[in-house]
């Protein structure tokens, strides 16, 4: 049962920096007080900062529920790593750029994306892993 707790405990971590990291980063003048940006753009920024809170929030529900077993986290890890799979997405959407102006330091998300991805990963192995042995579902 260790390995399940460090795996919850990984898993946890992410959470917790996905709701506070975007305030960090995103509420400032870089982004919802950049006066460059229209209303619309600014909505949606907080809308994806919304949107972390909340993800993190199903994470903690689904891993630290009792009796969750391996389907709460299962359903931590995907929610724990949708904000950074749809971080990763935008790239792909045309007119998207990752800074302000463009090319001055491309993706620097990827500082964070990779390694939470990579954390969360572990986390939902281990966490697995230790519950392997359980009659939980």
């Amino acid at each position: 049962m260790r390995g399940a707790t460090l795996g919850k405990v990984l898993v946890t971590a992410t959470a917790v920096a996905q709701m506070v990291g975007p305030y960090v980063f995103d509420f400032n003048e870089t982004h919802i007080y950049n006066d460059s940006w229209p209303p619309h753009a600014k909505f949606h920024n907080a809308q994806t900062m919304s949107s972390g809170v909340a993800l993190s929030i199903a994470t903690l529900a689904n891993l630290w529920r009792p009796g969750s077993g391996r389907v709460g986290v299962d359903a931590a890890a995907f929610a724990a790593s949708t904000y950074w799979l749809s971080q990763l997405s935008a790239f792909f959407y045309p007119g998207t750029a990752s800074v302000d102006p463009p090319g001055e330091d491309d993706w620097p998300q990827l500082k964070f994306t990779i390694p939470m991805l990579t954390v969360i990963g572990v986390g939902w192995f281990l966490a697995r892993r230790g519950l392997a042995g359980t009659r939980q579902r």
